[in-house]
């Protein structure tokens, strides 16, 4: 292939703005797009929801329906994953956090699908059944930590 003035190519596609309402001859001539009467065929006619794209986007989103638990969902822990601390050592939502296996301020419930070969004192928001068995069978402590209540409104008198 040649190199030459014959071969350059634009980086990006040269736009012209459309002339409208200039002529039956610039192929937007007469009503120059607009269509026949109403209020888009009017000056000042497109306000607000009238936009089509918004309109449009508006009729293709889809309905907010169903129910959204304002139920702050806990991290699942499983129990060969605290197989990594140390004998001894007092596991809680912050540990757990430095380990990476947690976000900091999220609850955490420990799942047992595996047996715990470490004496470990887990303190968490939530444990299984087979999970405190786990954890008490290896001669650890299964503490659960309560959450702050939710203030409520207290009741106005009338």
């Amino acid at each position: 292939m040649t190199y030459g003035l014959q071969n350059l190519i634009r980086s990006h596609p040269l736009h012209h703005r459309k002339r409208i309402g200039r002529g039956s001859g610039s192929g937007q001539g007469t009503y120059a797009g607009r269509g026949l009467k109403g209020q888009r065929a009017r000056s000042g006619g497109r306000r607000g929801i009238a936009r089509r794209a918004i309109k449009q986007l508006i009729f293709h989103l889809p309905k907010a329906r169903g129910f959204k638990s304002l139920r702050v969902k806990a991290t699942i822990i499983q129990i060969s994953d605290l197989e990594q601390f140390p004998a001894g050592a007092t596991v809680t939502p912050v540990e757990l956090c430095r380990a990476g296996l947690s976000r900091p301020g999220e609850r955490v419930k420990i799942l047992g699908r595996a047996q715990l070969t470490k004496k470990l004192s887990v303190r968490a928001h939530g444990f299984s059944a087979a999970a405190r068995r786990a954890i008490t069978q290896a001669g650890g402590q299964a503490e659960l930590i309560r959450p702050r209540p939710v203030p409520t409104k207290a009741p106005t008198k009338a």
